[in-house]
């Protein structure tokens, strides 16, 4: 069989050995309106038709957001995306934090631990495109703040749709947040900054191009998700584990 009927005959397999107790987490990143959010659930759709155990815990299939997921995510995201007032670089990238902080402690660690694929629109790259990059706070000082509030979780594979921000910008879709309305200038910044990042772990980063139609971005998202799902090793069984002398 192909690499690639391997990855598509993978659902059981993986499901079975190479989830339990540790989970996967993907993220998807990008400018705005870069179609992060159309991925996200055309993914979860199609991890969940294959009987992979994508979700979080209670609820099968679903997805989070970024500031958002948690009754203190949901507030600091009204905070910072839906009211007119200004906030200080260093406001902004510390009310990141600490919703994602309160996300990853309820949602996304009792997650993994339960052997669930996650799948989060926005992550920490977020923070280092647009207040590390963007807002000049530096890619190494956000980092820093987000690893101490997040305990160090990184993902297991980001997912970066490529958009031109102009082009980003001229989608349809709802009234811009208080980050959009900050203009091209800002979006240029952010895309700049993920194409450093990109280079900077382009172990865990895969570029994807986000200007196709909707379903072939959504085709490579899939793809690129089942080929970092086969690479996965396999999770001893308590037999296995007994024979070869692991507690």
């Amino acid at each position: 069989m192909s690499h690639q009927g391997e990855v598509q005959e993978a659902g059981d397999d993986l499901a079975a050995t190479r989830l339990a107790g540790r989970g996967f987490f993907v993220t998807l990143e990008g400018v705005d309106r870069s179609g992060k959010t159309t991925q996200v659930e055309r993914l979860c759709a199609s991890l969940a038709a294959r009987g992979l155990p994508v979700g979080v815990r209670g609820v099968p299939g679903g997805s989070l957001r970024e500031p958002g997921g948690t009754p203190v995510g949901e507030a600091v995201r009204e905070v910072l995306l839906h009211r007119p007032h200004a906030v200080s670089s260093w406001a902004e990238a510390l009310l990141y934090a600490a919703a994602r902080a309160q996300l990853v402690a309820d949602v996304v660690r009792p997650s993994l631990e339960d052997g669930l694929i996650v799948v989060l629109d926005r992550y920490i790259d977020s923070s280092l495109a647009y207040q590390g990059c963007a807002r000049g706070l530096g890619i190494d000082a956000v980092l820093e703040v987000n690893q101490r509030a997040t305990g160090g979780l990184l993902p297991d594979l980001t997912l970066l749709l490529k958009v031109d921000p102009g082009r980003a910008a001229g989608r349809p879709g709802r009234p811009p947040d208080r980050l959009e309305s900050e203009g091209l200038t800002l979006q240029t910044r952010v895309a700049a900054g993920y194409d450093e990042l990109a280079r900077r772990y382009p172990r865990r980063i895969v570029v994807l191009d986000g200007e196709r139609p909707a379903a072939e971005v959504a085709a490579e998202v899939e793809r690129a998700t089942l080929v970092a799902l086969s690479a996965l090793p396999a999770v001893a069984s308590p037999v296995e584990q007994g024979a070869n002398g692991v507690r």
